[in-house]
């Protein structure tokens, strides 16, 4: 984390960085651009828009989503689901979306103090981001779910075991 990444609230001043961020194309595929979700997350009382920032630069970006449909609804109150993570591609290969991933449990922890996890879904022909979530902690515990393209893996990142340690 010696790379001066931190984890901000969106805010309207990272809006024109954000909507400039670029995918490689088989990227595309798979997550949304920031300026693709930022406007419903703003009004989405259970969506957390967050900006992965560089120094001061708008590096990476991606949603916190309580009640999403990835949750039963008996387990809404204690999962987020991360979405639309994405790192612009100027920007990409240089560590930043693992040193997000690592700080994501404390930033969790204290604006979500009740979830128990973190999860996400990831498309089965996406090798690369499986690889980096595993990576950076999360756990495939066999869960899968078809998508809109494709079989997801649900992997769990327990906040349970954090707070053990």
């Amino acid at each position: 984390m010696g790379q001066g990444i931190r984890l901000v609230p969106y805010e309207e001043q990272y809006h024109q960085d954000l909507t400039r961020f670029t995918l490689k194309n088989e990227q595309v595929h798979f997550t949304a651009l920031p300026a693709q979700v930022i406007e419903e997350a703003m009004i989405n009382p259970d969506k957390d828009p967050i900006v992965i920032l560089h120094q001061a630069v708008p590096v990476g970006f991606f949603v916190l989503h309580k009640g999403s449909e990835y949750v039963e609804s008996v387990e809404s109150d204690h999962k987020i689901l991360i979405r639309a993570l994405s790192i612009s591609e100027q920007y990409q290969g240089k560590g930043y979306a693992l040193d997000a991933m690592k700080q994501l449990p404390d930033w969790v922890r204290e604006f979500h103090p009740e979830i128990d996890e973190i999860i996400l879904a990831v498309n089965e022909a996406n090798k690369a981001a499986y690889q980096f979530y595993v990576k950076s902690g999360f756990l495939d515990l066999g869960l899968t779910r078809m998508g809109n393209r494709g079989i997801q893996h649900i992997l769990c990142y327990s906040m349970i075991k954090e707070r053990s340690l």
